[in-house]
């Protein structure tokens, strides 16, 4: 497809971005529909998101926000969905009539992560993390009528956590430390990516019938993933939670355009082989 000035550009921003198959994901689904766009990824040093988002605004540009930038983005944009505001956390940006507004779609990925893992009806729910991913598992879980517990590295963000989550989304969340018998229990951390990473959990500290969901994905899977499932869990990483939050952004940027979402599916597939 040829490329000219009314070609539409959208953007993936965070640190690292490399990992991301975002692009591959919506440039699939751009070349499906016809659609004269392109999708980038742009590795922003946090102390430039600000400045990026800006500079994206002026030009009419769209995108997605991942690690670790979600929350400062949704400091910078002007106007929100109420799914943002609640998350405290922006993963997804369009203009509208010159306003830069942001959005959620991580709760949509995850309620469709969960769905896809057979654990859409889970009633107690364990997040590992307290960063912008965790902050739209506790949007989530609001939604479903979810009980959540949440264990983080460090006590003081845990406790923030807990006091953002009654605050901001009307849900009584215990900040967990040790083994509990939990339905499904969702990393939100970041680690998995690396090869040294250690596992956000062990395995023993989790009920024996505890879904493992992993938000990282990566080819070949995690090795929490793997081992979870070796261990007799029902486990899945995080690429239907892309495919879903990324058809949900997809339509945010295309307004009354259907995702193709089994196009992009197929399209992860492809990039996680690759």
């Amino acid at each position: 497809m040829r490329r000219g000035a009314d070609t539409r550009l959208l953007a993936i921003l965070g640190d690292p971005v490399a990992q991301t198959v975002s692009p591959a994901m919506h440039t699939a689904a751009i070349a499906a529909l016809g659609l004269d766009a392109v999708y980038v990824a742009l590795r922003t040093p946090a102390d430039a998101v600000p400045t990026v988002l800006s500079a994206l605004a002026s030009v009419g540009a769209a995108g997605n926000v991942t690690v670790p930038h979600k929350e400062a983005a949704e400091r910078c944009v002007t106007r929100k969905t109420d799914t943002c505001a609640r998350a405290g956390a922006c993963n997804t940006f369009w203009v509208d009539d010159g306003h830069l507004v942001g959005d959620n779609t991580d709760v949509a990925g995850v309620a469709g992560a969960l769905d896809a893992l057979g654990a859409g009806s889970a009633a107690r729910w364990l997040v590992l993390g307290t960063g912008g991913a965790a902050r739209a598992v506790a949007v989530a879980a609001a939604q479903r009528d979810a009980q959540l517990g949440v264990r983080s590295r460090s006590p003081e963000r845990g406790r923030e956590f807990v006091a953002w989550a009654a605050r901001a989304v009307d849900l009584a969340v215990d900040a967990v430390h040790g083994p509990g018998d939990w339905d499904v229990a969702i990393n939100a951390t970041p680690l998995g990516l690396a090869d040294g990473d250690p596992l956000p959990a062990a395995l023993s500290e989790l009920g024996r019938g505890t879904r493992v969901l992993d938000l990282v994905y990566r080819p070949g899977e995690t090795r929490w993933v793997r081992e979870a499932r070796a261990a007799g869990h029902g486990a899945a990483d995080g690429r239907e939670m892309l495919i879903y939050q990324g058809a949900a952004a997809f339509e945010r940027f295309f307004p009354g355009t259907a995702a193709p979402i089994d196009v992009m599916r197929a399209a992860v597939a492809r990039a996680l082989r690759a």
